[in-house]
């Protein structure tokens, strides 16, 4: 199984909507971001472990999981890269290929060297727009192929049952 880890402040800081979103609300901005994740992990079948700082918060290392998103939050004055590092150290191997996500030139080429592959910003958030522009694709057909019913009725009957089936 493929694994990507996402740095995820640096996501943050590079996709034009959570760029604005950070500004009114950060929290909202980090689940945003995870909702995306998760919806490219549920499409692809890649497994996800989004990594965020907490160089300067006082504590130890805290891992959630979140729309089977793996979140870690690193301990006190260690960094993202710092922990990613070590994931791809521990994870990488001859059937895994491990993918990390940062736009950090310095961090691309660390990684890079220990055998992980690297995805800019940019390319993880075209393919993330790509992906939910095909689950849009695939919804419409869905719905356009779907029988409407096996009884045909007038427009009028058929919100009838309709409110009838919500309970209005």
């Amino acid at each position: 199984m493929d694994i990507l880890i996402v740095d995820g402040y640096n996501m943050i800081g590079a996709w034009p909507e959570l760029q604005k979103l950070r500004k009114k609300d950060f929290a909202l901005a980090r689940s945003k971001l995870i909702d995306l994740l998760a919806d490219y992990q549920a499409y692809t079948g890649v497994r996800v472990i989004v990594v965020f700082d907490a160089y300067i918060v006082k504590g130890t290392e805290k891992k959630q999981k979140n729309f089977h998103i793996e979140i870690i939050y690193t301990k006190e004055k260690e960094t993202a890269d710092e922990k990613i590092e070590k994931l791809v150290l521990e994870l990488a191997d001859k059937q895994t290929k491990v993918f990390v996500a940062t736009s950090d030139y310095m961090e691309q080429w660390t990684i890079f060297g220990q055998g992980a592959y690297r995805k800019s910003a940019r390319e993880l958030y075209t393919e993330i727009k790509d992906i939910k522009r095909k689950i849009r694709k695939n919804l419409k057909e869905i719905r356009e192929e779907r029988p409407g019913s096996k009884i045909p009725l007038s427009k009028e009957v058929a919100d009838f049952f309709e409110k009838f089936r919500r309970g209005e």
